[in-house]
């Protein structure tokens, strides 16, 4: 089978396609022929060679944190009822055309849900379910999520949105601009604009809820909008770096800050929020933005438009 192998830390470029042998089942597991996987900023991370130690990747690896297929071929111990059946589940080394799986970690996807919708709820709607469900939105709260495009910050839009808050969505360019507006936004900001916060002041005024996942200098204003007695939960980097407030000035305004050194506390519960927003995007009363596919050839294509911010919604490959 084919996979994509990162022999060096570097550019998209040391993203190779390589043959292998097909993986075998042992106990506890299952292969899952991959119809499609998502590429997430930590996986550019990776790459790069800045997290690696952190989550236990060493030279070479085969990238990728979860998959969505068919069920090919069961353990010796494993119900083989799961034989054939569409699957989505965690999973290391999932830019493959095959990948082992434990069945522990298995989630029959929904009918009617597709492959690549499954995959997007996985990873960023169960993360966007963790981090939206402990900030306590109230209907007629204002809601600033940065970025509105992402493969969480579309999910974190539509759950404001239900939740009854006012929801300013800050993307960047007119095509992203647009998309906000059709997931609910009331308020749509261009964050490339040099005055995008104070736009949002002079609209709204400063806001009760900010949820970040751009991190740096974008993060740091994205802060200064926070009412007094209001929250900030930062969940991600994709401007280099997460977002740090002053803790005296969070003190001082009474500001409930919660950061990623706290997203570790998300594990709990994870498996019941991904089946949860399954059976909401499923229904239809929430939507998975697929932004774009890429065949699995094509990785490095891939992690480059991501790293360019070309790309509303979720990144995926395919084989």
């Amino acid at each position: 089978m084919k996979v994509i192998r990162v022999a060096e830390f570097g550019g998209p470029e040391v993203l190779e396609p390589v043959e292998v042998p097909d993986p075998v089942a042992g106990p506890g597991e299952v292969v899952v022929a991959v119809e499609a996987t998502g590429v997430l900023t930590l996986d550019t991370t990776i790459r790069r060679g800045g997290a690696g130690p952190r989550f236990g990747v060493s030279l070479p690896y085969v990238p990728g944190r979860g998959a969505a297929g068919r069920v090919i071929a069961v353990g010796p111990d494993v119900d083989p009822s799961w034989r054939g059946r569409r699957v989505v589940a965690d999973c290391e080394g999932s830019y493959a055309e095959q990948v082992l799986v434990q069945v522990s970690a298995l989630h029959p996807v929904p009918d009617g849900l597709g492959a690549a919708e499954a995959m997007t709820v996985l990873h960023d709607g169960g993360t966007a379910l963790a981090v939206f469900g402990e900030l306590g939105v109230r209907p007629g709260e204002s809601v600033l999520v940065l970025p509105a495009t992402g493969g969480a910050g579309t999910f974190l839009v539509q759950l404001a949105r239900t939740a009854g808050a006012r929801v300013i969505g800050a993307a960047r360019g007119q095509e992203k601009g647009e998309l906000v507006r059709s997931l609910g936004a009331d308020l749509v900001v261009d964050y490339a604009d040099a005055g995008w916060a104070d736009a949002i002041r002079r609209r709204v005024g400063q806001v009760d809820v900010v949820v970040d996942g751009v991190g740096g200098a974008l993060g740091q204003e994205a802060f200064g909008l926070v009412a007094e007695g209001g929250r900030f939960s930062g969940y991600g980097a994709a401007g280099g770096a997460p977002t740090s407030p002053d803790p005296a000035e969070a003190h001082s305004r009474g500001v409930a800050v919660r950061g990623m050194d706290q997203l570790a506390s998300f594990a709990a519960g994870r498996r019941s929020r991904q089946e949860r927003m399954l059976a909401e995007v499923a229904s239809g009363r929430i939507r998975a933005v697929v932004g774009r596919t890429f065949p699995l050839s094509k990785a490095a294509d891939a992690h480059a438009a991501l790293e360019n911010r070309e790309i509303q919604g979720k990144a995926i490959l395919t084989p």
